[in-house]
């Protein structure tokens, strides 16, 4: 299942209450934990975040609620990866920061550099996609392509290319004001056209050693995937379960040496223990977000030693206990909007 950082919906809560409402039962609604409005880091199913949208959009008669999300989110948004992008070099840089390492902030966003679909010289087409099928959700295409635009304003400023905005649907009154260049509805798909010169333009105040450290940083969080770091991968997430996946036992499956195995994790920029607590994150957010097992057995999947411990690693990946991670169920959907 695709998910985003809940840092994702900040700024929900704000219009939501600007509206006159309450933003909770919108969140129960959803088959959300409240958290997700205090913490950054929970992980929001993308379905979820979507329906979250979508229900308060309709429930409030508010058809520009993706956008009023949008123009409340700043790059800060993105955790890690915003220092990386405020300090790249240029628009090309930009663009491939953003496909090397938005899976640290969401692996349900993608945004695409693509011709430009009206076929005009000197342009392209920035488009923002997700991972749900058929037609996009469009709150959530809302706060996702506006976030995209403001993202690019804060790095290269008011001018920085955009010359028109394609949308897949219907545009509510304000869209124009919001992007101040035309619309055109009913589109093949969503996306923003961009003068191709963005690619060689500054980010302003941009600063070498910064960008540096910021990638080490997510170098970090998303490891390299070469062929070996997948198998030891592979090989640490079968054993997890076992409570056998020692740096040593997994040398020893693969048939090389600690010390090959350490030497070629730091070729890739991480730790032994830091992959391992990465594969327990990741199959944490499945086991919360997917499936009903009970927080001792996904505890014991993982291969954590005690209860407490497992709850203690959740605190430190996303500043909340297990329980606060897994959704509700979405029969209080019903109950609630009946």
């Amino acid at each position: 299942m695709a998910t985003v950082r809940s840092a994702g919906i900040s700024g929900f809560a704000d219009v939501v209450r600007g509206l006159g409402a309450d933003p909770v039962p919108f969140v129960r609604a959803a088959g959300l934990d409240v958290a997700v409005l205090d913490h950054d880091d929970v992980p929001i199913a993308e379905r979820r975040l979507a329906d979250l949208l979508e229900l308060a959009a309709r429930e409030l008669d508010c058809p520009d609620l993706g956008l009023r999300m949008a123009a409340r989110h700043g790059l800060d948004t993105l955790g890690p990866l915003a220092m990386m992008l405020a300090n790249c070099r240029t628009g090309a840089d930009v663009l491939a920061a953003t496909g090397r390492y938005l899976t640290v902030h969401s692996d349900a966003v993608h945004v695409d550099w693509i011709e430009d679909p009206d076929g005009e010289p000197g342009m392209a087409g920035l488009r923002y996609r997700g991972e749900l099928g058929g037609p996009p959700p469009v709150q959530a295409m809302d706060a996702g392509l506006g976030f995209v635009h403001r993202a690019l304003t804060a790095l290269f400023g008011d001018d920085y290319g955009l010359a028109g905005v394609h949308l897949s649907y219907r545009p509510a009154i304000g869209h124009e004001a919001f992007y101040r260049v035309p619309i055109r509805a009913d589109q093949a798909q969503s996306l923003l056209r961009i003068n191709q010169d963005l690619l060689h333009r500054p980010v302003k105040g941009a600063q070498a050693w910064l960008r540096a450290h910021a990638e080490a940083r997510l170098r970090a969080l998303l490891p390299g995937e070469d062929g070996l770091t997948c198998r030891i991968r592979a090989v640490v997430a079968e054993l997890l379960a076992f409570g056998t996946a020692g740096m040593d036992t997994v040398a020893r499956t693969l048939a090389m040496h600690p010390r090959t195995l350490q030497r070629r994790l730091a070729e890739q920029g991480t730790t032994y223990a830091h992959l391992v607590d990465n594969i327990r994150r990741d199959r944490a957010r499945h086991y919360l977000t997917e499936t009903r097992l009970p927080f001792r057995d996904v505890s014991a999947l993982l291969g954590f030693a005690e209860q407490a411990t497992f709850s203690r690693a959740c605190h430190r990946w996303w500043g909340v206990p297990p329980r606060r991670v897994r959704p509700k169920d979405l029969s209080a959907r019903i109950k609630f909007f009946g």
